[in-house]
């Protein structure tokens, strides 16, 4: 049976995982559905012909109706972020899902599971792991499944907590799971494997370890790392650090939040490492080593974000919105939308011309401020101005800030070149038709250190009265616009129209 010619399911596709091999499989032309619990949230990322169906692994008559004609299937799902019993529910779902598929006469499920040596005593993670995959092999579908250790990938968990604590810390106390050995996989190899499955024959269920040529511990990765990046960092180890106390340092210093650190720690005590190489034979594949995983992870990293990350995915999510703004990756991220009557183009023109001698829209004399202490410490200050008040070009600096993407009624985003511990963006997004528009504006920022934390927490109150007055300025010009064009128009009227009547007196 060929999988080009009946869909493919795909659950999990707002995961890290699950969204970057949506986008292989459809930029291979592959007929694909998507299962999610919250489809509004997958739509504006997929393909013009992927269809997104509403279901949850939990819903039998939603997996029916979404199974229904599905050559493969790739299961995606796990429930660790859940505040219940996680092993419960990742068997209850994964036999559900089996059921369903052996219903719908499903040829082949894909699963990724976790390494760990099956006889020894496993975390309650690494255990759930490999109970789904036997769930699954409970119906008579073929299962393939690949079981793989740290992904190594800009905006995966894994990679993320590692690049927190090396960025923020330079002298890290050191727990024992930091020295358990893992073999990890970079996320193109691990795709790579994912895709390539499609390709099997029919037959048994089959289970694939997979990982890279490199044996190495959570503390050589960091030190890779570190060294890639320049950064000089310090590890003194203890001998003991318990999983709570773990996950509340996790959760301070990282993206994870305390009740995943704690599940995460807990699964790092054993060792996953690959001990059957029978993926080496099956596959025409030959994963890439530590140091090139994280080279590529690194290029990857800073081309807008990551394409998808771990805490899109909703099991993973904490509490949506704290004070602070939302951590997104090791980033920090203050967003806000406003609604406007005026279609896209008008909404955005103010955005376009923000800056120079145009302002911005509230608060000038404190962006004066701000530009006056810039130049203080060397930085450049609000001096350079914009090379026009209109046009903007891609690369060309605003003030203090340079224009790093530029759409024409859509997208302006400004990367900043003043003076601060760690990284910043501000970006405006406009979206609507032509009775409406909704503006967002996100300020973004990838702090270094504790000093980049304090920074960014300290001005949060400032930056939260500047920034939503600001959005409220632009909103206020959209709508004077939108005066100023009507009365435009209604001079233009009766002009033609007083002129109407002199010809006519004149005939």
């Amino acid at each position: 049976m060929n999988c080009e010619r009946r869909p493919i399911l795909i659950t999990g596709a707002s995961g890290y995982v699950g969204g970057r091999l949506l986008s292989l499989l459809e930029a291979a032309g592959y007929d694909v559905r998507c299962l999610a619990r919250r489809p509004e949230n997958l739509l504006p990322r997929v393909a013009a012909g992927t269809r997104v169906l509403a279901g949850d692994v939990m819903d039998r008559d939603s997996l029916d109706a979404a199974l229904q004609g599905i050559d493969t299937a790739y299961y995606l799902v796990h429930s660790m972020g859940h505040a219940r019993d996680f092993e419960r529910l990742d068997r209850e779902a994964a036999t559900n899902f089996a059921e369903a598929a052996r219903r719908a006469g499903v040829r082949r499920i894909i699963f990724l599971g976790g390494l760990g040596d099956s006889t020894a005593e496993l975390s309650k993670h690494l255990r759930s792991r490999h109970e789904t995959g036997e769930c699954l092999r409970g119906s008579q579908v073929q299962v393939i499944e690949f079981r793989a250790s740290i992904v190594i990938g800009s905006g995966s968990l894994s990679f993320e907590l590692i690049r927190a604590l090396v960025q923020r810390l330079p002298v890290m106390i050191c727990p024992r799971w930091v020295r358990v050995m893992a073999q990890p996989i970079a996320i193109e190899d691990l795709l790579e494997y994912l895709v390539a499955a499609l390709e099997l024959p029919d037959g048994e269920s089959k289970i694939y370890e997979i990982g890279g040529p490199d044996r190495v511990s959570y503390g050589d990765i960091m030190h890779e790392y570190a060294r890639q990046r320049g950064l000089r960092r310090w590890m003194i180890p203890v001998p003991v650090l318990t999983p709570y106390l773990s996950s509340l340092w996790l959760g301070l210093v990282t993206p994870v939040h305390a009740r995943i650190g704690r599940k995460l720690v807990s699964s790092l005590r054993n060792p996953t490492l690959v001990e059957d190489t029978t993926a080496l034979e099956a596959f025409a594949i030959r994963p890439r080593g530590l140091r090139e995983a994280i080279e590529r992870a690194l290029v990857n990293e800073d081309r807008e974000f990551a394409q998808t990350r771990w805490s899109d995915a909703l099991s993973s999510s904490g509490k949506p919105k704290t004070w602070g703004g939302i951590r997104f990756g090791s980033r920090l991220i203050d967003s806000r939308t406003i609604e406007v009557d005026v279609p896209p183009a008008q909404a955005f023109a103010p955005i376009q011309r923000i800056g120079g001698c145009n302002g911005w829209y509230y608060g000038n004399w404190l962006w004066s401020i701000r530009g006056c202490l810039d130049r203080l410490v060397s930085g450049v200050g609000l001096r350079r101005g914009r090379r026009d008040p209109v046009d903007l070009r891609v690369g060309e600096a605003l003030d203090f800030w340079r224009v790093e993407q530029f759409e024409p009624h859509r997208l302006l985003r400004l990367q900043a070149e003043m003076k601060v511990p760690g990284r910043a963006w501000l970006e405006f997004e406009v979206e609507g038709d032509r009775q409406s528009s909704t503006i967002r504006q996100t300020a973004l920022f990838d702090p270094v250190g504790l000093l980049g934390l304090t920074y960014w927490y300290s001005l949060y109150p400032l930056h939260e009265l500047v920034f939503a007055g600001m959005l409220r300025g632009i909103a206020r010009a959209a709508r004077r616009q939108d005066l100023v064009n009507g009365s435009m128009e209604r001079s233009t009227d009766e002009g033609k129209s007083g002129l109407s009547s002199s010809v006519d007196q004149q005939q």
